[in-house]
């Protein structure tokens, strides 16, 4: 399976919805659109995992990574993962808490929550 990283906007925030498997192949392609996001001035991120059925330990180090330039950039990174139980991308949320690195990341429902300046994170 393959990696699709989608670019869209939400107020301020620039959400990459990204789709399939991230792994050592795939995870660059992530790497560089959140690149690419920053470059363009877009400081405050959203990554919707909702659609990603398998993420690796390189997936995770891209996740990281994101969060540090984010954070070097004094922007926001928020996560869209669904709950452990339910959807494709409970496959990452079981891999992040199992690292121990799940409650690193501010993540959310969904978009909507995401985006919303008075929402406020899952517990992790």
């Amino acid at each position: 399976m393959t990696l699709e990283v989608t670019y869209g906007e939400r107020g301020e925030w620039a959400v990459l919805q990204v789709t399939g498997e991230l792994d050592l192949v795939t995870s660059p392609v992530l790497r560089q659109r959140v690149h690419d996001a920053v470059a363009d001035g877009r400081h405050d991120l959203v990554l919707d995992l909702s659609e990603v059925v398998f993420c690796d330990s390189s997936g995770v180090g891209v996740l990281i990574a994101t969060r540090r330039l984010i954070r070097s950039c004094q922007g926001r990174l928020r996560l869209i993962l669904p709950e452990v139980d339910t959807g494709a991308g409970s496959h990452v949320n079981r891999v992040l808490a199992a690292l121990g690195v799940r409650r690193l990341f501010d993540v959310h429902a969904d978009v909507v929550s995401a985006t919303d300046e008075d929402s406020r994170p899952l517990s992790a």
